[in-house]
């Protein structure tokens, strides 16, 4: 049985916290998971964890997107509001 990636729980620990908690998470997740899984199907089939880091990858990803929805949002509603003044 291969062992897990030294990284996995961390990626996945950083995803759920993205979505979750701390949104600044997210992005760090999404690049290190992204590396991980790289590094996991290169090793072919001596690391494992594979689950673990590609569950954190992927909210990774929905988290960033979260972000950026955020931002233009407050933009929107920033622009908005300049707007409505003048």
């Amino acid at each position: 049985m291969p062992q897990d990636h030294p990284q996995s729980t961390v990626i996945l620990i950083l995803g759920i916290l993205g979505i979750v908690l701390c949104a600044i998470c997210a992005p760090f997740a999404w690049i290190m998971g992204k590396k991980a899984l790289k590094e996991i199907d290169a090793s072919g089939g001596a690391i494992g964890g594979r689950g673990q880091v590609m569950a954190g990858y992927i909210m990774g990803i929905i988290g960033t997107a979260l972000i950026a929805i955020g931002l233009l949002v407050a933009i929107g509603i920033i622009l908005l509001a300049v707007l409505s003044s003048t």
